[in-house]
């Protein structure tokens, strides 16, 4: 029998991701819950939690780092009641010049058919390189 929450979680983290790829900031933003809540694994500079409204003042910096576009290709998702994990890669031209490149494995908690938890896992020398010039968080 068929997880009827999950496949309806599964449609929802794939709709996140065809907006986050989109860079339709609203369109995304718009599928956190109110309690939302972010984490983006490492010890990078944008690493660790944030709020609902902590995500809605970065999210447009970010893309804003990509003036093409950072586009995301889902490679496998798993969907079990209100847990979605989805295996990805991206790409971009960040406003530095160089090709962003990485893979992620994003975990989604919904609640009330929107995103309430959001784990971020990925290649974090990638987003030091990258996304943070290099630059690290003190020690």
């Amino acid at each position: 029998m068929a997880d009827e929450q999950g496949e309806h979680s599964r449609a929802l983290a794939l709709e996140f991701i065809r907006r986050l790829s989109e860079g339709n900031t609203a369109g995304f933003l718009s599928l956190y819950h109110p309690e939302a809540q972010l984490w983006t694994s490492g010890n990078t500079l944008i690493s660790g939690y944030y709020s609902r409204e902590e995500i809605e003042n970065s999210a447009t910096l970010v893309l804003d780092a990509f003036p093409e576009g950072l586009r995301f290709t889902v490679q496998a998702t798993t969907a079990e009641g209100e847990r979605v994990a989805v295996e990805a890669q991206s790409e971009g031209m960040h406003s530095s010049g160089q090709l962003y490149r990485n893979r992620y494995h994003f975990l989604f908690r919904f609640k009330d058919g929107l995103i309430v938890e959001l784990k971020e896992y990925m290649d974090t020398e990638r987003v030091t390189d990258i996304l943070c010039g290099g630059q690290r968080p003190p020690a």
